[in-house]
């Protein structure tokens, strides 16, 4: 850290599966975050860092804004307003084609009256052959909200990152480092593990089933075996009916080996070390609806 250092505090937002997890990890240049095709994946907020030189970046990956139906909903919309206040911007992420509706609106106004600059950044736009629908949808969202900037950007291709983070530089203030330099992210090792089992059951799974379930790591221990250090993981998966329980596991057991084996991998990948990763299916009934549970999982 220098006289000179600096700090941004951003936090990404917009509606369900437009791209906000996929952006922030292309952001700090590592996975942070996870990633599925399916809305309203990120559940917590997400803490992602990046030092440039002399400026440090925190971003708040959050969930997309929607209509809460059970009171994991209503934590996951709390938990956006509580990233929106006290940040120094935000990055309000939207995608070609989507068009803007109430959550939008709600959203902005909640950064207006917050007085809180606000950068616009158009995902997919890889995908767009007639640019002037580009131009129209710009001059859509200009119409609602001032933004500071207008980004068209591919968060999975990685295009238009280097502008988008050359402007949310401009909200970085003197001051302090407050994370590591080299620190990305956090997340303590047990809630990364159970978010890749998490991740790898929304990739796995279709309809209601991913959208009841919460993974809880209950146990990660090292133990030297041989020449090698091994990582125990122990995972507890929770799920709302004995019918999900049954999809999970899937026929002789296929399902769980498979969702174990892609998170095995991963841990891996990102932890550096050998990993025993074991899972254990739970029925809860409801838990979305019930309190005590959701404090348990963590979402409080």
């Amino acid at each position: 850290m220098t006289n000179d250092s600096k700090s941004a505090f951003i936090a990404i937002i917009g509606r369900p599966n437009v791209g906000k997890s996929t952006l922030l990890n292309q952001l700090v240049g590592e996975k942070v975050a996870i990633v599925s095709d399916k809305p309203q994946t990120t559940r917590n907020r997400i803490m992602g860092i990046k030092t440039i030189e002399e400026t440090q970046f925190v971003f708040f990956d959050t969930p997309g804004v929607h209509r809460p139906k059970t009171r994991l909903g209503d934590f996951m919309v709390k938990s956006i307003g509580g990233a929106v206040s006290g940040v120094d911007a935000a990055i309000y992420v939207t995608q070609t084609g989507s068009k803007i509706n109430q959550e939008d609106r709600n959203l902005l106004e909640q950064c207006r009256r917050q007085k809180l600059p606000v950068v616009l950044a158009i995902n997919k736009t890889d995908t767009i052959k007639d640019k002037s629908a580009l131009l129209l949808m710009i001059a859509e969202w200009t119409d609602i909200y001032s933004f500071e900037a207008v980004v068209p950007m591919s968060a999975l291709t990685g295009d238009g990152i280097q502008e988008l983070t050359a402007e949310t530089s401009k909200f970085a203030s003197e001051g302090p480092h407050y994370f590591p330099d080299d620190m990305i992210s956090d997340q303590p090792e047990r809630v990364i593990a159970a978010e890749l089992v998490r991740e790898k059951i929304l990739l796995s799974l279709r309809e209601e089933v991913p959208h009841g379930v919460a993974v809880v790591v209950e146990s990660i221990k090292e133990r030297q075996s041989g020449d090698k250090v091994i990582l125990d993981i122990e995972a507890n998966i929770f799920c709302e009916r004995e019918s999900h329980k049954a999809i999970l596991i899937g026929k002789k057991g296929a399902m769980l080996r498979r969702i174990g084996e892609a998170a095995r991998i991963e841990m891996e990948s990102l932890f550096d070390t050998k990993v025993n990763l074991q899972c254990w299916i739970k029925v809860k009934e409801d838990w979305r609806n019930r309190q005590g549970f959701l404090n348990g999982f963590g979402y409080n």
